[in-house]
């Protein structure tokens, strides 16, 4: 095992002594590390917009295929379940196997699972196919952050190529959106799927020229017992979160779930300080940065599906927009979100450090979403809709790409895929708990407003959604700004500085 960090105060600086992620010390960066990015995006997109993308065609693919309301939810959720409970298992398998075969062999799984549910027959078969997509994303999305953790060593040059990362990692949902509106409308619902195959078929042709194999351990093992333990309890988690968005939070099911993810996570943790080979090494868990960024994260995933998930229900089915509509009216947010993330990347967190930025991000975005709660039955996209978006992007970029950022900085090469796969767990664990809570939440507050009211009056049930919607803008900047607390109490004061010696100095 290795010595754990040390950190020592010198002259006005903290210097910790965990290096830089990097690739082997005898080989430079890559040449080609700017179309490296470039493949790495498409993947990371095909992975972050098949969330949303498949949103838009299931009411196409339900009238198609003939399953029911109740088993709608079983799409997404199957996705959401396989994802989620073998990221960090797929992480490791990056790092012990090579994360240039991960991600090749990550794409075209991908891209068959996409293939079978494109081409499904019957709903059994969308779903088994929903859950081996699930399957490969979690082998491809780890070892897509790992490359580009360890393709770009230095400072300036990793800021960048971070910036276009969380760019495309917050505005992958609604390109989904508006790609999937393009599809369903023009083409047939099946093409939300097939359009993968396109993405993953790009990628793998420029990964399997422009990567490098790294050289395996051969001595290395995977932690069987963790990879059990940890794979059960996030399953037991993402599936209590997704049986509270269909069943009440009574239900003895949903706690059950919770409270077994819970204990067998507890288990993980325990396991972690005991395995010779430990799947998760708490090492990339216990620096403070990426501590905060681990957790910014998750409250980001939880908050964001307050701008996409109900503000795409209430331009489609209050103010009567196509599915093209819905995407294009995302548009301004993307391009908010993207230039913040850049900025904030190349600029603001170099010179001023993570502690001010990442706090004001979830300010904004918590402004935004609080701006939202007075829409109504008669608002104007231009002077009601947009102006929000666009504050909730900025803050959504601020947030997203230096938070991506630390929680893999620093982190040693061997375990760069795990510590990126537990980057998209929390992200992922963040999405389905504001999945669940968002909507359990909105529906209450749409059945508390019908009380004592005509629900047949169409003007009755268009007010009661305004107040659902209202409800979970409410409670997404309520995750915000917890976000705002948590990460301006834990990130560091300063700015983590690259130096020569691969120390990373914090100047205060």
């Amino acid at each position: 095992m290795p010595k754990s960090t040390a950190a020592t105060s010198v002259v006005g600086a903290t210097v910790s002594s965990l290096p830089l992620a990097e690739g082997p010390p005898s080989e430079g960066p890559p040449r080609h590390r700017w179309w490296i990015l470039a493949v790495i995006g498409v993947a990371q997109l095909m992975v972050v917009l098949d969330s949303t993308i498949v949103n838009i065609a299931l009411p196409s693919a339900q009238q198609d295929l003939g399953f029911s309301d109740g088993d709608r939810q079983w799409i997404v959720t199957a996705y959401a379940l396989a994802f989620g409970s073998l990221l960090l298992l797929g992480g490791r398998i990056a790092d012990l196997f090579g994360r240039k075969m991960t991600f090749l062999v990550g794409l075209v799984g991908f891209a068959g699972a996409s293939a079978v549910g494109g081409a499904a027959g019957s709903f059994e078969m969308l779903v088994g196919a929903r859950a081996v997509q699930g399957l490969f994303g979690a082998l491809l999305a780890p070892a897509a952050l790992s490359l580009l953790t360890t393709t770009f060593t230095d400072a300036k040059e990793r800021a960048k190529a971070f910036g276009v990362y969380g760019a495309i990692a917050g505005a992958g949902g609604a390109i989904g959106l508006l790609l999937g509106g393009v599809l369903t409308e023009h083409l047939d619902w099946r093409w939300t799927l097939y359009v993968n195959i396109a993405f993953a078929a790009v990628a793998f042709a420029g990964g399997a020229v422009l990567l490098r194999r790294s050289t395996r351990d051969k001595t290395a093992k995977i932690d069987i017992p963790g990879a059990i333990l940890v794979s059960a309890g996030l399953f037991c988690l993402v599936y209590g979160f997704s049986n509270a968005e269909t069943h009440d939070w009574s239900s003895a099911a949903t706690w059950g779930f919770l409270a077994a993810g819970a204990a067998l996570l507890a288990a993980f943790t325990w396991w972690q300080t005991r395995s010779p080979h430990p799947l998760l090494p708490l090492r990339v868990l216990l620096d403070r940065n990426r501590g905060a960024s681990f957790i910014s994260v998750l409250l980001l995933g939880a908050g964001m599906f307050g701008v996409f998930l109900f503000l795409t229900y209430y331009l489609q089915q209050t103010l009567s927009y196509t599915p093209i509509e819905t995407g294009l009216a995302f548009l301004p947010m993307i391009a908010a979100l993207m230039i913040a993330s850049t900025i904030a990347t190349t600029v603001l967190v170099p010179r001023i450090g993570p502690k001010p930025i990442v706090p004001l991000g979830m300010g904004l975005a918590a402004a935004g979403m609080a701006w939202l709660t007075g829409l109504n039955l008669n608002s104007g996209y231009a002077a009601d809709i947009m102006p929000p978006l666009v504050v909730a992007g900025l803050g959504l970029g601020l947030v997203m790409a230096p938070a991506m950022a630390l929680a893999t900085e620093g982190v040693r090469a061997e375990d760069a895929g795990v510590a990126s796969a537990a980057v998209n767990t929390m992200q992922q664990v963040g999405g389905s708990l504001g999945t669940a809570l968002l909507n359990t939440l909105s529906t209450s507050a749409v059945t508390n407003y019908l009380e004592g009211r005509n629900p047949k009056d169409p003007g009755v049930v268009a007010q009661a959604g305004l107040e659902g919607y209202s409800t979970a803008y409410w409670w997404s900047a309520a995750f915000f700004a917890v976000g705002l607390v948590v990460s301006a109490v834990l990130y560091r004061r300063g700015v983590p500085v690259a130096e020569p010696n691969g120390a990373r100095v914090v100047h205060m």
